[in-house]
């Protein structure tokens, strides 16, 4: 059975959305100089924009609740569009992080009403494979976007990727538009209904582990470029061959996660969380080797894309009751990890390997709380 069409202008939409996110890393030093700030301020451009992350979540989701699913998803990638334009035109900073926190909102808002109507398009068991799709637009944005938005900056300035992210969301648009059911999204449960879903034990114990596992991804993933300038001693170019490669991987964990999170998910964390501890301990150790250093990576990408998208899904799983928050929630829990992380990995950077090695400590306490999270209910039978 195929996946439903409209599926792909989410992902798209969502591809648009990772690209933004991510891009900036490579922007920065000549967005300071265009702007006439420090690198430090331009820096907190990022820091804005996961934040607004966090919050956007919970707070668009329930401000889209009684539109239908198709305005709901209409608005954010219309506003997300307008905030990239507006980024790109203005001369001025404060505009400028205006703009960031703005998209986020939208871009949060999006995750959380896609991952609820991808859901809804599908029956119940391929849940997991609805979600791949839309998480892969996110794995082809470090594969793709992200070095091709460095590269459009580099060649034509940082504005033109700003441009040229407003362009990626137009097919979206129409796509979402003429694609995407108009019918209501979550109305039959009320707020405080959906409430009471999320305050399950099951959930919160899921939305923690997804939340400790982005936070090692995203540790590892912001500092890797001086690991592999410094400690591996290559050359600034093979940075982007590192992200490349570490997407590549990214995208073939989704994939897999899309074929197992459905029926197969315990199975998949009982193998996958031990796996990748020891890969970021690997790393850990063996990153002065180049060609240990991109092989690990991509094995980590894999890993790290499989069991998050699995957790991810498993949050949608336990959150059926609560279809728009259940969004909402594994939306936020990505992005508290993707804002904790690097401030977790910052505290280590002395050390030549310092953001790997964070990133072992992270799964570390994620195994251990899934242990002693289980055991608290009677044994490790969750089904998460």
């Amino acid at each position: 059975m195929s996946l439903p069409l409209p599926l792909y202008p989410l992902a798209l939409a969502v591809f648009a959305m990772g690209t933004s996110e991510f891009m900036l890393s490579g922007l920065l030093p000549e967005l300071a100089r265009d702007l006439g700030v420090g690198l430090g301020a331009a820096g907190s451009l990022t820091s804005a924009f996961a934040v607004g992350m966090v919050v956007g979540a919970p707070a668009t989701a329930l401000l889209a609740r009684r539109w239908s699913g198709r305005a709901g998803l209409l608005v954010c990638v219309l506003v997300f569009l307008a905030a990239h334009v507006v980024g790109a035109v203005t001369a001025g900073f404060p505009l400028l992080l205006l703009s960031r926190v703005v998209a986020a909102l939208a871009n949060a808002g999006f995750l959380a009403l896609a991952l609820a109507a991808a859901t809804a398009m599908v029956p119940a068991d391929r849940k997991g494979r609805a979600l791949a799709v839309l998480l892969g637009g996110t794995t082809v944005a470090t594969v793709v976007g992200v070095p091709g938005g460095a590269l459009l900056g580099e060649l034509a300035g940082w504005r033109a990727a700003f441009w040229a992210v407003a362009v990626l969301c137009v097919p979206a648009v129409l796509g979402i538009l003429w694609g995407v059911p108009g019918g209501g999204s979550a109305e039959q449960v009320s707020p405080r209904g959906e409430l009471r879903v999320l305050r399950a034990p099951r959930l919160l114990r899921v939305i923690v582990l997804a939340a400790l596992v982005n936070a090692a991804t995203f540790g590892a993933f912001t500092y890797l470029a001086p690991v592999v300038t410094g400690t591996a001693g290559l050359s600034a170019a093979w940075v982007s061959v590192a992200l490349v490669v570490f997407g590549a991987g990214s995208f073939a964990g989704v994939t897999v996660a899309g074929r197992f999170a459905d029926r197969r998910a315990r199975r998949l964390l009982a193998v996958g969380g031990p796996a990748l501890l020891g890969g970021w301990v690997g790393l850990a150790v063996l990153a002065h080797r180049p060609t240990a250093l991109l092989g690990l990576l991509l094995v980590q990408g894999a890993l790290c894309f499989a069991v998050g998208g699995t957790l991810v899904a498993r949050i949608l799983y336990e959150a059926a009751g609560a279809p728009v928050l259940g969004g909402a929630c594994a939306t936020a829990a990505l992005n508290v990890g993707a804002v904790a992380g690097p401030l977790v990995a910052a505290l280590v950077l002395e050390q030549p390997t310092g953001p790997f090695r964070s990133a072992a400590a992270l799964v570390a306490v994620a195994l251990v709380w899934a242990v002693v999270s289980g055991s608290r209910r009677g044994g490790p039978a969750s089904r998460c």
